[in-house]
């Protein structure tokens, strides 16, 4: 409740084929955001709760001898369904954060030097506490490269929290769910969004000019192509034909500033860079 545009950005980044990562306190509704979209599509879900202990062979699966077959067969784990919820991801040791770096970029995994192919549409959401909470691994550069949008649900206004009270305890469901045939569908659609020269420049103005933004860690063409396809994406949901620099900018803090720093560092970044460069200047 009152978070209608973190539910469209988390939507924007499923349209455009990335991953999400939600960073915030525990029971600001994470999991719900998670569950909703699962049921919105009709994808498989599984929630998979990170901890220090956890080993990669616990996500991924393991190759086990069968005395019947005199072989090993393949026994897969939970990160075979098409939504992961990867919760408290930074709880894990960087071992087992690694394991999910081939299957966010590749769709795969490796075991036994045998590929093994994930579901599709395959997409991750994971949780992380805050970096000053005890017991938590910060995730690399690769790890965070990998994440198309990171966002932050923050806590609800004063009316939206006191309408949460009078409702009843209910699991996050959608009212009008579709079947997952329909995503790869609705992906496609989103990403033949026009996107004109000129807005090209805006993009690529924005992603140069953090190449000179001091402390800043600069943006990377993978960066490029994930903006543009989100921007795509938010221009679908809200029904316009073509991509418009406020598509652009509705995305670009949740799509850049972890990329940019770290924490509250890289949300400044961001902001920094929308207002130092101009939409259609090279034009005027």
């Amino acid at each position: 409740m009152g978070k209608s545009t973190v539910i469209k950005q988390a939507m924007a980044c499923l349209l455009a084929g990335g991953h999400l990562l939600l960073e915030d306190l525990p029971g600001v509704g994470k999991t719900s955001l998670a569950k909703w979209l699962g049921s919105s599509f009709g994808m498989s879900f599984q929630r998979i709760q990170f901890t220090s202990d956890l080993l990669p062979a616990d996500i991924i699966g393991v190759s086990i001898f069968e005395q019947s077959e005199q072989a090993f067969r393949f026994h897969p784990g939970p990160l075979f369904h098409q939504l992961i919820l990867a919760d408290e991801l930074n709880r894990a040791s960087p071992r087992t954060q690694s394991a999910l770096l081939e299957a966010m970029e590749e769709g795969q995994v490796s075991v036994d030097g045998v590929n093994h192919t994930l579901p599709s549409p395959f997409f991750v959401i994971a949780t992380q506490n805050p970096h000053e909470q005890l017991g938590t691994f910060e995730l690399p550069e690769s790890q965070l490269d990998r994440f198309a949008m990171r966002l932050s649900i923050g806590f609800p206004d004063a009316d939206s929290e006191l309408e949460m009270l009078k409702q009843s305890n209910q699991a996050a469901r959608s009212d009008s769910p579709l079947v997952v045939e329909q995503l790869p569908q609705l992906q496609a659609q989103s990403q033949q969004v026009h996107a004109s020269d000129a807005l090209l420049g805006y993009l690529l103005r924005l992603i140069h000019a953090s190449r000179t933004l001091e402390h800043a860690r600069p943006l990377s063409p993978r960066c490029s192509k994930t903006l543009l396809a989100c921007a795509r994406a938010w221009a679908f949901i809200h029904h316009r034909k073509h991509v418009e620099p406020e598509d652009l900018q509705a995305v670009f803090v949740a799509v850049s500033a972890h990329r940019l720093g770290r924490g509250e560092q890289g949300v400044q970044f961001a902001s920094q860079l929308l207002g130092g460069v101009a939409p259609y200047h090279d034009l005027e």
